[in-house]
């Protein structure tokens, strides 16, 4: 297995993961295929999404993978007017990473990050390993931690 660039930051600071390697669809990145080709729970595997923020920001949130993302609760929630999710093209320019690949851990730039509260419901969750076809599994409150999140209700 390749080491990505997520992989290689929890390495250096000594954090304890698992990493997953799954076969790519590239007709279906979606977490529900990627929780599915990994034979996992739907509700352990969190997508990481990228949002613009009124008055002015980016905010990452992780959230399952099924789920969607309630905009207005999280701008409720994060102290903005508004969240709006940023166009897949912007992606790739404000992260290094690409749709599907999108990890909360090795960022461009630190962003404010938020991960759903049903996260600690579980002791380990799935997020993207920062490539398409690689998750890492990892405490969620060890990911909160290393990558200074907060965990709030997100979904609808």
């Amino acid at each position: 297995m390749i080491k990505t660039n997520a992989m290689r930051i929890l390495d250096r600071n000594g954090i304890d993961y698992n990493a997953v390697e799954y076969e790519v669809d590239e007709n279906d990145v979606s977490g529900v295929h990627v929780a599915e080709t990994v034979g996992e729970d739907v509700d352990r595997v969190f997508k990481t999404l990228v949002a613009r923020t009124e008055p002015g920001g980016i905010h990452v949130f992780c959230i399952p993978s099924a789920d969607e993302l309630d905009l207005k609760k999280a701008a409720t929630k994060t102290g903005n007017k508004r969240v709006e999710m940023i166009h897949v093209r912007e992606l790739l320019g404000l992260t290094g990473y690409i749709r599907g690949g999108c990890s909360p851990i090795g960022m461009k730039k630190k962003y404010p990050t938020f991960i759903d509260e049903t996260a600690v419901l579980f002791d380990r969750i799935f997020v993207s390993g920062g490539q398409r076809g690689i998750q890492v599994e990892i405490n969620p409150e060890v990911l909160a931690e290393f990558v200074d999140a907060e965990f709030l209700d997100l979904t609808k």
